[in-house]
């Protein structure tokens, strides 16, 4: 039972099995919670639903929790978490698990007495539920894979991104404070103004005013330019190369010819 239950429960790319179907009402059901917390913005509509809007929470608590119960349950059946205890913890403490708790547990707050005040603020991580999807959608988990492979690289290109604020700002203070003290107040104050100009948004409401921040200005708004392309060519060549693998583990080779081809594709003769 637990095997069958495990299975069911794997996300499947047989679109005739029943883990499919699963699959595609927990889908249904993350996307329909997204859009409830967006319709329960609006007062108006708010109130004329709130009773329906209720028994809808209820109903898709109820879903989570035994999802995530069952999946605690039957985790043992994968060979990363074999073990009864430390593989149940293991799995508890890895990042889709993290995310499915938060998806429900909020709810349960008000049995232990929580401020009210707070509860109010834990009922916005319902929005959680949308990163639920992830478990379910291999496109998004492409993007994990991606993610996760280009960790290092990215990394780089954030260290790279900070120093590059922190010289900018560091310069534009010195060079617009004798000229703007209320606009350039401070180094973290002019930070504002690095983070506008180098992702280019330029809010208008910090901007140099002498010649020498004026042309420092158009350097860092140049360099800035240059500068946010390189996570988009790492996520680009991540992609590419994520694809491939995918492509070339998903090949088989015709025994006849020895060419590579696609499952379920006649073979050369």
């Amino acid at each position: 039972m637990k095997k069958k239950l495990y299975q069911l429960l794997s996300p499947s790319a047989d679109h005739k099995g029943i883990s499919y179907w699963i699959d595609l009402f927990l889908i249904t059901l993350i996307a329909l919670n997204v859009l409830v917390v967006l319709l329960e913005s609006v007062e108006e509509i708010d109130r004329q639903f709130e009773h329906l809007f209720n028994l809808f929470e209820v109903f898709s608590i109820g879903i989570f929790t035994l999802e995530y119960l069952l999946r605690v349950w039957v985790i043992t059946e994968d060979k990363q978490y074999q073990h009864p205890i430390q593989g149940r913890l293991k799995f508890i403490i890895s990042p889709l698990s993290i995310i499915d708790l938060l998806s429900f547990l909020p709810f349960y707050f008000p049995l232990f007495g929580f401020d009210l005040r707070f509860i109010r603020i834990m009922r916005v991580m319902r929005i959680f539920r949308l990163f639920k999807i992830v478990r379910y959608v291999n496109a998004l988990a492409l993007i994990t894979d991606v993610l996760r492979q280009k960790r290092e690289e990215l990394y780089i290109s954030l260290i790279l991104t900070l120093f590059l604020l922190l010289l900018s700002s560091s310069l534009m203070y010195f060079v617009e404070n004798p000229a703007q003290p209320g606009n350039f107040s401070s180094i973290p104050e002019t930070m504002w103004w690095g983070i506008s100009t180098l992702t280019t948004v330029g809010y208008g409401d910090m901007y140099p005013i002498t010649p020498l921040g004026k042309i420092l200005g158009g350097i860092i708004s140049i360099i800035g330019i240059g500068l946010f392309a390189l996570p988009t060519g790492i996520l680009a060549s991540g992609f590419s190369e994520v694809l491939k693998n995918r492509k070339q583990k998903n090949q088989t080779h015709c025994p006849a010819c020895g060419r590579a081809h696609e499952p379920n594709t006649e073979h050369h003769a």
